[in-house]
């Protein structure tokens, strides 16, 4: 992963429209208000003992935050919103909207700009210790819930 080419995936998710339906395509879910796009994808931990899905782990929570650090020179300091509570709220029945219903299933946090109408958001995903990590972007002008 390269920050400039990160940079670049993020501005062209920034620009695209939302569809009037759910699309996916290749790692971009996007559907009416939002889309998510995986930036980058690591390999699964199947065959792994821990140590190396750590140091992945880590790696991604640092790209995460170095892209983070030059968004907020862009446009200011970003919240951090857990997703703990609307996972919780997701499982007692509560329906969420998307793209905030998927996100909590994976996401534990995000790091979160308010840009004109839009929300943009970086997080680090993993499905299941053994399924690869990705880096997401998500952008939405649906509010959180």
């Amino acid at each position: 992963m390269t920050t400039t080419r990160l940079l670049s995936d993020l501005d062209l998710l920034r620009s695209r429209e939302f569809p009037a339906g759910p699309e996916q395509a290749g790692h971009l879910d996007s559907g009416p208000g939002f889309h998510v796009a995986a930036l980058a994808t690591s390999e699964d931990f199947w065959e792994d003992d821990g140590s190396r899905r750590e140091a992945v782990e880590e790696q991604y929570e640092a790209e995460r935050d170095g892209l983070a650090a030059l968004l907020a020179a862009r446009w200011g300091e970003p919240d951090r919103m857990s997703l703990w509570s609307l996972h919780h709220r997701s499982m007692e029945g509560e329906l969420l909207s998307e793209p905030w219903s998927v996100l909590c299933a994976h996401v534990p946090d995000l790091t979160l700009w308010r840009v004109d109408t839009r929300w943009i958001g970086l997080g680090v995903s993993q499905w299941d210790k053994e399924l690869p990590f990705q880096l997401l972007a998500v952008v939405t002008d649906v509010d959180p819930p």
